[in-house]
């Protein structure tokens, strides 16, 4: 079971830090509140359930995560998850759809914490660093493009990345003149402040004067949109109004809606540990995250996440630890009770400014462009496009997102990576050795001026032997075995593990280069390699082994010797 830590992020806590953590809440507080509304309507509940829904998701992941920044709360992508589950249950606008929305809720954090405590965080290694970084570009792109209607002031189409970038070059005739200055004087003055005042908090700032000029100029008598009318008052604690039979019906939909959430929290997570130079532990993330979902539940709340947009905004305003997480909890709550007033004259292309402020560092091309670089000519020749496995895994979990969503997005970067390895391990280079003036046995391709004896060549498996490569590697071998080669030497110290497939294959391809009058002899083996060729059913058959290719080669040399001087060999 996993060991938990508790606050972990506030452990040797600096005074200096305070200030810090205590604009990135200030400044994440003024994202979230409007954008919790927003989402809640996503997934078809009131928009004051995603208030209530942040207050314990931010505590409880402070307490149990191990992310010194990443805010979890409501997001876009797991609220139109909700929504698509809940809508096949339950109609929206009645009760039970809201009950429905709290009880998905509850399950994902009951899985996210079961699966968190028995370690099953190690299943986050298959989802590659390329992966994760196609992901967040392609999220990225999907936050900004959903964020550009709000700020011009045109209808929000439906779809994929492209069907909305679509619908909006088709809207930008109906843009509103009031509502697009407001969005891009906010997002001008946003990335102004960041690039020449960093200290200053650009998006609180903003925040307010938006606010400000709604109260001032009334600009929401001239066609700017503002968040209107929100529920004062706290929620209600308990369990909600559904069966037994309710909950086992969404265990299914919640592992969907636990891995893409997981997916994205931990993808920002690792991208400002990264930044900041700390270690995220997979498993205390699967608890905090499901913690916070349960929490979320338990006070009629809904789906949450570790939000990308919110951790850039607090990465971006200063944030040191959980301290800002709490902030915003302590400042959410006062919302709920007295505060709802105050944003309800926020212009909502303000909001999107801010946003799209907060995501646009993260659409890092310039990665995906160095991944693209991690060739070169050998690499091609070896394994031919899946030379670039890494940049094609980012490629395609960054388009699978924009063409298709985000789950179906990650499972295709996901797919493409495990594809492209076992393409490669199944097909490994197996280079022609010849030995240099230091005494090393070296690739030839990269040292063509050093000498061999033509009549022996030594060659390297640089891989595992196994079912999936055991043909491919015989018939390597066997090409390389021509004239005037008379003995091979495979220098197997490039070669991890061998199963049974393999070692027969060795046997196969002793008999059959013995045919053609070529011996056949093995190097360098290590200890489990030697284990599994001893205990190999076929070991009489196995090809004879010896400490190093040095010795293989001169008991090569000796029978070829014997044999030309007509000594028996």
């Amino acid at each position: 079971m996993a060991r938990l830590g508790v606050f972990t992020s506030l452990a040797a806590y600096q005074g200096r830090w305070l200030r810090g953590d205590l604009v990135a809440g200030l400044t994440v507080w003024a994202v979230l509140v409007p954008e919790s509304l927003a989402y809640a309507t996503i997934a078809g509940v009131p928009p004051v359930v995603g208030l209530y829904a942040a207050v314990p998701a931010l505590v409880l992941y402070a307490m149990l995560g191990s992310s010194k920044h990443l805010v979890v709360a409501t997001m876009s992508g797991t609220a139109a998850l909700s929504a698509s589950v809940v809508a096949d249950v339950a109609r929206q606008g009645t009760a039970d759809y809201v009950a429905m929305t709290t009880a998905l809720a509850i399950v994902v954090g009951v899985l996210g914490v079961v699966a968190g405590l028995c370690r099953l965080g190690f299943l986050s290694s298959f989802i590659s660093e390329p992966v994760l970084k196609g992901f967040i570009v392609g999220l990225a792109l999907t936050i900004i493009i959903g964020q550009v209607p709000a700020l011009l002031g045109v209808d929000k189409p439906a779809g994929s990345f492209f069907e909305k970038l679509w619908g909006i070059l088709g809207e930008l005739g109906e843009v509103d003149p009031t509502t697009a200055a407001v969005g891009i004087v906010a997002l001008v003055v946003i990335l102004a402040l960041k690039r020449w005042a960093p200290r200053v908090p650009a998006s609180l700032v903003v925040v307010l004067l938006g606010i400000a000029a709604v109260a001032l100029l009334d600009l929401d008598d001239h066609g700017v949109e503002i968040v209107g009318s929100i529920t004062a008052g706290l929620p209600d604690v308990g369990l909600p109004d559904v069966g037994l039979s309710d909950y086992l019906d969404l265990v299914g939909p919640a592992v969907g809606v636990l891995l893409i959430g997981f997916a994205e929290g931990l993808g920002a997570a690792k991208t400002y540990a990264a930044k900041e130079g700390y270690d995220i532990d997979t498993n205390r993330e699967l608890v905090g995250m499901g913690a916070a979902n349960l929490g979320s539940g338990l006070v009629s709340g809904m789906v949450v996440n570790g939000s990308l947009s919110k951790t850039a905004v607090n990465g971006s305003a200063g944030a040191r630890t959980q301290a800002s997480s709490i902030t915003v909890a302590v400042l959410t709550l006062l919302t709920l009770l007295f505060l709802t007033g105050l944003f309800e004259q926020l212009p909502e292309a303000v909001l999107a400014a801010v946003v799209i402020a907060a995501v646009i560092e993260l659409v890092d091309i310039a990665s995906l462009r160095r991944l693209y670089q991690v060739w070169t000519g050998p690499l091609g020749r070896i394994y031919k496009h899946a030379a670039r496995v890494d940049f094609i895994a980012a490629t395609g979990a960054m388009l699978g997102v924009l063409v298709f969503d985000t789950l179906p997005g990650l499972f295709i970067g996901i797919t493409l990576s495990l594809l492209t390895l076992l393409y490669r391990s199944s097909r490994p280079h197996v280079a022609e050795l010849v030995r240099a003036d230091a005494g090393l046995w070296v690739d030839r391709e990269r040292h063509a001026g050093a000498g061999a004896d033509p009549r022996i060549a030594v060659v390297r498996v640089e891989s595992g032997l196994y079912f999936a490569n055991a043909d491919y590697v015989r018939d390597r071998v066997r090409a390389l075995a021509h004239d005037p080669v008379r003995a091979v030497v495979i220098d197997a110290e490039t070669t991890p593990t061998v199963d049974v497939t393999g070692a027969a294959m060795l046997v196969t391809l002793r008999t059959d280069l013995e045919r053609s009058g070529v011996r056949l002899l093995l190097a360098q083996g290590i200890g489990q390699v030697r284990d599994v060729l001893r205990k190999s059913q076929e070991q009489s058959g196995l090809p004879p082994a010896y400490a190093s290719v040095d010795e293989a080669v001169a008991a090569a040399r000796a029978v070829l010797d014997g044999a030309a001087s007509g000594e028996p060999g």
